[in-house]
């Protein structure tokens, strides 16, 4: 059916139901003025149905065998597929406003996608696409969740996130061993966090890299062995039982031992 060969390095499956391609397309349809940025077309499925909407259309891929495929198939293109790694490319180059994603992610950096996208967040209002069923249910996952985690707490401090389908093994090819989902990541109001940045992240790792432990005991890598914890309930909890606003609160908390820690570690 295609001329292109799914490599398993790079994670493809290819869509070939081209009612599930329309949908994804059409998940977009709250913001129909803005450009859209496809991340791994490969055959072209959805890319085909992203063209019928009139959408300004880029599409960025890495496999060579996809990129000459959609030259030829989808001439339309011309100048706007670009041949390159999406992880590496640097987006204000092609965008100087607003745009959208949208994609069958590649399932092995699906997470990375995310990441790279809340470097990008203040100029992409609006992400939606295919991934495994078990990371879009990571990413909507509420406080208490037994899949509420590090990729939960990051991306939902930025964006809404709504888990709009179920898309079963086979409209694949090759058809993966899990469910696959799409969803969708609207930007919130949110223009700060209340507390340092860099650190909340640090910390939101650091806490569910051991998240069967309560924080106490999961933050101490942060800490010196001589730095007093403060008498906060919220210690007493595992991190999965915190939200967004409580590691902000927890970040606040913990900033003022981190640094000393880290003062006293410079004049060791």
């Amino acid at each position: 059916m295609f001329q292109v060969r799914a490599k398993k390095n790079l994670g493809q499956h290819f869509l070939k139901d081209e009612a599930i391609a329309r949908r994804i397309a059409e998940s977009l349809e709250g913001f129909p003025a803005l450009p859209v940025l496809e991340v791994g077309p490969g055959t072209g499925m959805l890319t085909r149905q992203l063209l019928k909407l009139g959408r300004e259309l880029t599409v960025v891929e890495i496999d060579r065998e996809s990129v000459a495929y959609l030259k030829e198939h989808y001439p339309t293109l011309n100048g706007r597929i670009l041949e390159q790694d999406f992880l590496q490319m640097d987006l204000s180059v092609h965008y100087s406003g607003s745009f959208c994603l949208i994609g069958n992610y590649p399932y092995n950096i699906s997470s990375q996608i995310f990441f790279k996208l809340l470097e990008y967040r203040e100029s992409v209002p609006c992400c939606t696409g295919m991934i495994q069923k078990e990371v879009a249910e990571r990413m909507t996952a509420s406080p208490g969740s037994k899949t509420y985690g590090i990729l939960s707490v990051l991306l939902q401090a930025w964006y809404d996130i709504e888990y709009l389908f179920t898309v079963n093994e086979q409209a694949f090819i090759p058809p993966p061993k899990v469910k696959s989902a799409v969803v969708r990541l609207t930007r919130n109001g949110r223009k700060q966090l209340d507390c340092n940045e860099k650190l909340f992240k640090t910390v939101v790792k650091t806490s569910f890299n051991q998240r069967r432990k309560m924080l106490r005991n999961s933050i101490k890598s942060l800490l010196s062995e001589e730095s007093p914890l403060p008498d906060d309930p919220m210690l007493t909890k595992r991190p999965e039982q915190l939200s967004t606003e409580q590691f902000e609160q927890l970040t606040n908390l913990l900033e003022p031992l981190i640094r000393q820690t880290e003062l006293q570690r410079v004049k060791d």
